[in-house]
């Protein structure tokens, strides 16, 4: 049976760099049980900056996807091509951001654990 979660998040953190993506003040995670595989099917986000900035997913800490967002706007992808994450992976959400840039992130991701 497949069990819905997803990973939700409003958050300001000025920018350091669009080279220097970082974790939050409280770290963005998500971690698949112990004993269930899960895949990402979708992520949605909002950017209420003046800049473009990117977020980066990372798996297990290696990048596994980019997702830009221009300024002042919002995306939503839904993920046609999906890999299974395996028991006990972390995910962690960062973020880049032209240095000095304010604003704030609203996050939507999805998952499935199975």
């Amino acid at each position: 049976m497949k069990n819905p979660n997803s990973c939700k998040a409003c958050i300001t953190s000025p920018g350091r760099g669009l080279d220097l993506p970082q974790s939050f003040a409280t770290p963005v995670l998500y971690k698949v049980p112990f004993d269930k595989r899960s895949q990402m099917v979708y992520f949605r986000a909002g950017n209420s900056s003046a800049e473009l900035i990117y977020v980066v997913l990372m798996r297990d800490g290696k990048a596994m996807r980019y997702f830009p967002l221009g300024a002042k706007s919002a995306t939503h992808v839904p993920l046609a091509v999906l890999e299974d994450l395996h028991p006990d992976t972390l995910m962690e959400v960062l973020l880049a951001a032209p240095t000095g840039t304010s604003g704030s992130l609203i996050l939507d991701i999805g998952f499935t654990e199975f």
